[in-house]
């Protein structure tokens, strides 16, 4: 697994956090995005899924360190169905997500 730089934001309980996350591996065609989309409502994290034309999957996560941990350490391995190569994440300014959603492929 390969990790860029730790996200934003505090590491104490309680305060939001937020990193955009890049997956790559056989992430594309194997319900990524919905089981992304899945495991993030399930920890209470908020942003977005979506593809990338270069095979990749782009996230942005917003929510508690606690959270955003499980869900990358989550990312990392990825649905039964799906192969992950490498993980980057990098910091990201908050957008103030509510909910979790699925973009269409190249965020349009």
């Amino acid at each position: 697994m390969n990790e860029g730089s730790q996200g934003s934001g505090p590491s104490a309980g309680g305060a939001t956090v937020c990193c955009r996350v890049l997956v790559s591996g056989r992430v594309q065609g194997v319900g990524f995005r919905w089981s992304t989309a899945r495991a993030a409502k399930g920890r209470g994290v908020r942003g977005w899924v979506r593809n990338l034309i270069d095979g990749r999957v782009e996230a942005h996560l917003e929510g508690e360190p606690q959270a955003l941990d499980s869900m990358l350490a989550w990312l990392a391995k990825g649905p039964p169905s799906a192969r992950v190569d490498a993980l980057e994440r990098f910091d990201a300014e908050p957008l103030g997500a509510e909910g979790f959603e699925q973009r269409r492929d190249g965020g349009r």
